[in-house]
């Protein structure tokens, strides 16, 4: 079984940062606006992933992910940066690990802002680095058989 991350309420009331998880569950859309809901935002950014139907022009038939022990503290470290770098609010992270299919939502993460421009920005920046920083590998089996690591060092 997946390790599984959840510490939505051990930060102090001024920590922006709201909710980080990694789960082998599905993922709750509305369980992470309502982490970012802030009435001093004028903008709050939702970012969802989806498994696609196709990758690099191949037929994707199944798709699992898998992430390192370190990824929880990984995942805090990009949200921390993405704090100090933008006039994030409320900040919130959550990714899936096992066997998801076609359809399925395997990232959420949304920021809270002043503004809506800082808002698009500082979630660009939670997603991009999340996904190039933190160890969480995707094994994709394709419909000729052939099978890829993405992500894998």
């Amino acid at each position: 079984m997946a390790p599984t991350f959840d510490h939505p309420g051990e930060q102090a009331a001024a920590d922006p940062i709201k909710l980080l998880a990694i789960r082998e569950t599905p993922l709750s859309l509305d369980e992470v606006f309502r982490a970012v809901g802030d009435d001093a935002s004028g903008g709050t950014t939702l970012f969802v992933g989806t498994v696609r139907n196709h990758d690099g022009g191949a037929d994707v038939d199944a798709l699992g992910y898998s992430c390192h022990p370190t990824a929880e503290a990984e995942l805090r470290r990009v949200a921390e940066k993405v704090v100090a770098n933008y006039p994030v609010r409320a900040l919130a992270a959550v990714h899936r690990v096992g066997d998801l299919r076609v359809g399925d939502i395997a990232v959420v993460v949304a920021v809270s802002c002043p503004h809506r421009g800082e808002a698009f920005e500082a979630c660009r920046k939670l997603i991009d680095d999340l996904k190039h920083e933190v160890p969480i590998w995707k094994h994709q089996t394709f419909s000729d058989g052939t099978q890829e690591w993405v992500g894998a060092c």
